[in-house]
């Protein structure tokens, strides 16, 4: 890798780095968050693949050589398994046809080849992230709830819903993912990054959106999965 100064982006993103050597590894972190990233680290296929799935991130940086399972199997599994679009930067020194093509039959998005340039792997991250949500619908409906996220505006059986910043972010995540659990963990980190609140910084936020999303209909749509976090139901 290949070091000059980068200008720190505005558009932080969750990267999960999968790299089993010890010293790129760790520059790789120290690149991405002085960019204004928030990074997790694993060193084994397995690892992994377990944080990705638990904990989707907006990119995943993956090494293709790798103890356990080694990338490509890591990616075809992320594929098979993940109940969303992970995008996927393959990060190794193999550098054949053979071997990109490899890693795009598995489901890679993007392959960049060891020595890199740091500012290159920026961009190419930035790009991934932008690449999926661009391709997101701005309308998301579930059930009589509707969220038009190029206006804001949101409505539950034709009534126009108020938000407070933070209940309607949380709103907006749980529908992103619906029908899937949201963690409480994916929701404080993507909510505060690195620098929650201190006590229960979700708890007043929630009571907050169930007061403007259930109180006043008929039907809750926003529940709580014991031991894991929330989710919303569709309530028609």
């Amino acid at each position: 890798m290949t070091e000059r100064i980068v200008k720190p982006s505005t558009d932080s993103l969750q990267i999960l780095v999968v790299e089993d050597h010890a010293a790129l590894g760790h520059e790789l972190e120290v690149l991405l968050t002085a960019d204004g990233h928030q990074v997790t680290r694993a060193s084994d296929g397995r690892a992994g693949l377990a944080l990705a799935l638990s904990d989707p991130p907006d990119v995943l940086v993956l090494d293709l050589s790798l103890p356990g399972i080694d990338g490509l199997k890591v990616c075809e599994r992320l594929r098979a398994e993940s109940d969303r679009h992970i995008p996927v930067l393959m990060l190794t020194a193999r550098d054949a046809l053979r071997d990109k093509l490899d890693g795009f039959a598995v489901g890679a998005d993007d392959y960049l080849v060891k020595p890199f340039a740091s500012e290159e792997l920026l961009a190419r991250c930035r790009a991934l992230a932008h690449r999926r949500r661009a391709g997101a619908p701005h309308l998301l409906q579930i059930g009589s709830l509707v969220i038009d996220r190029r206006s804001g505006l949101i409505t539950r059986e034709g009534q126009v819903l108020t938000f407070r910043h933070t209940a309607g972010r949380i709103l907006i995540m749980l529908a992103e993912a619906w029908p899937r659990a949201v963690t409480r963990s994916e929701l404080i980190r993507r909510l505060w990054h690195a620098d929650p609140p201190e006590s229960d910084p979700l708890r007043s936020h929630m009571y907050l959106l169930r007061q403007v999303l259930d109180k006043p209909f008929a039907t809750p749509m926003l529940e709580t999965v014991h031991d894991v976090g929330f989710r919303l139901r569709a309530d028609q």
